[in-house]
């Protein structure tokens, strides 16, 4: 594409750099309006400047990447409400050997989750978690957070659906669900495997430090804290119906009525409450009222059998002993009363739960049948809307629609931006030194896109360069055509891994790190980077040889 007007390329190049700054810099002390509003007033300058016409701005806006965005973000608030998120989490905890075999878990768990449910929304559920978890070993932080953040990054690169610019990719470049899967699946098992061994020997000597040893100043988390955790209101506000706070306020409701001295049911009620939260709630149960019975009848005759001066001490005795087996039995009549009421919701709450993962499977063979990736995504959100019964207000609402409406501001400011004819005349002056069938040409291209992806971010990255380096490669053959898109997808990918402010599952870690109840903790720009950036380079070079 020839260059166009001066003017055009002047005031294309104003529009792009003001949504660039914007978007990068969201909170810039001259302009704070953030990132949605910063895409949108690039496009309006855009349109404004004449650079492009309003018909090409609307023709510019890619539908069915939106419509898969916005399917799969559904799909996740549906996940979350059915507790996939929890059983997740209770993975890392479960019977673990210690700091170092944490730090796999972590990097393997935030992995998958984030091939399948995007990296922040990975990163948003378990961060917290994490951080729990770390704080109740007494361990310091970072380096779980780090995990978290790189895994998810790594992960991501594995399905069109784990990120926003492998959408746009996989949309692009028509290469089906399947075969975008087995091309990148090699790349990024390796490089979850190379970021853990990477952060085992970057913080071996930390790892093994013993309790006692470590810094006193972090809060301590008990156990029982941990695996009772439930996720921030934020994002897990639809809680099961036999949530352990709900039973505890239906006890504190009833309020069972006891005697001053009768601290001995005052302790009881307390243990039932406590095992209200386990499996064994029927326990309660297993007080056998007959003795209930026999204790207030022989109560009774005693007090008619005999003399009201003689046995005057044990008086009160006796009526603490029917203080405590009332209690007991509305203890008792309120569980069963519950549990009778509570029977058929938890029936329908497993039969909901089975149905969201039984759609989500069915959504996952369909793309990887390569059936419409926008509409099986749609359908599937859809699905899971009608099988809840429900106002489906609140999930809608969890949606993400400004990072939505971001992205049409993205598409006509980049698209203006290449109609300016500024990226094609410096990809025609590159493109001779970064072919893909030579390893300095792989290696050249993989040097831009890292560059290009923490500078401009890495969807604007993909958007710019998506097209001609596929172009490029096309004329090379076909296989290298595919080999290119795969390749961006996984380099635009890895690059967020550079420094905290190449993804926005960086920032995520890093924000809900910091505004967790009790145990915020901050990761510095300075820590990421010490591991970021030897990480972003062997994971991104070993990954690159493992494409064919």
């Amino acid at each position: 594409m020839a260059m166009a007007s001066s003017v055009k390329v002047v005031l294309g190049s104003i529009a792009f750099a003001i949504f660039w700054v914007l978007a990068v810099f969201p909170a810039v002390p001259f302009l704070p309006v953030g990132r949605t509003a910063g895409s949108l007033l690039g496009a309006m300058l855009m349109v404004l400047f004449r650079v492009i016409t309003p018909d090409q701005a609307y023709d510019a806006i890619d539908l069915p990447i939106l419509g898969l965005l916005f399917g799969t973000m559904v799909v996740s608030v549906y996940l979350e409400r059915a507790d996939m998120f929890k059983y997740l989490g209770k993975l890392l905890a479960w019977k673990s050997k210690g700091a170092k075999d944490l730090i796999c878990r972590i990097c393997l768990i935030s992995a998958i989750s984030s091939a399948l449910f995007t990296n922040d929304t990975s990163c948003v559920v378990l961060t917290e978690f994490v951080l729990k978890i770390a704080r109740q070993h007494n361990l310091p932080p970072h380096p779980f957070l780090l995990a978290l953040a790189s895994s998810a990054n790594i992960g991501s690169s594995a399905t069109p659906i784990g990120n926003p610019q492998n959408l746009v990719i996989a949309v692009q470049s028509k290469i089906s669900f399947g075969d975008f899967v087995i091309g990148i699946l090699p790349a990024m098992l390796v490089g979850v495997l190379v970021n853990a061994l990477l952060l085992l020997c970057m913080y071996w000597r930390l790892l093994s430090v013993q309790k006692d040893e470590e810094d006193p100043s972090g809060a301590a988390v008990a156990e029982e804290d941990v695996s009772s955790h439930r996720f921030s209101p934020a994002t897990m506000s639809h809680f099961s119906s036999l949530n352990p706070q709900e039973w505890n306020s239906t006890l504190d409701s009833k309020n069972v009525m006891r005697s001053p001295n009768a601290n001995g049911s005052t302790a009881h009620v307390e243990t039932l409450r406590n095992r209200g939260n386990s499996a064994d709630q029927n326990e309660i149960q297993r007080v056998p009222s007959g003795s209930i019975d026999s204790a207030r009848n022989s109560n009774a005759s005693k007090e008619a059998t005999t003399d009201d001066h003689s046995h005057g001490k044990e008086e009160p005795v006796a009526l603490k002993i029917i203080a405590l087996t009332d209690s007991l039995q509305d203890v008792c009549s309120v569980q069963s009363s519950e549990e009778k009421e509570n029977l058929p919701r938890r029936w329908k709450r497993r039969f909901w739960k089975f149905s969201v993962y039984f759609v989500t499977m069915g959504m996952l063979i369909s793309l990887l049948m390569g059936l419409n990736m926008s509409w099986t995504a749609i359908t599937a959100a859809l699905a899971l809307i009608v099988l809840d019964f429900q106002d489906a207000r609140p999930c809608l609402e969890k949606v993400s629609y400004s990072l939505l409406i971001f992205f049409c501001g993205m598409f006509i400011t980049v698209d203006g931006f290449n109609q300016s004819g500024i990226p094609c005349t410096l990809w025609d002056l590159m493109e001779p030194y970064a072919k893909i069938n030579h390893v300095s040409g792989i290696a050249i291209l993989a040097i831009v896109i890292l560059g290009l992806s923490n500078l401009a971010s890495n969807v604007p990255t993909v958007l710019l360069l998506g097209g001609r380096v596929a172009a490029s490669a096309a004329a090379i053959s076909a296989s290298d055509e595919k080999k290119a898109w795969l390749m961006l997808a996984w380099v635009s990918t890895v690059a967020g891994n550079l420094s905290l402010l190449g993804s926005a599952a960086n920032l995520i870690v890093c924000e809900q790190a910091r505004r967790a109840p009790q145990l915020g903790y901050t990761l510095s720009f300075w820590k990421h980077l010490k591991f970021g950036v030897p990480s972003t380079l062997i994971v991104t070079a070993i990954g690159l040889t493992l494409f064919r």
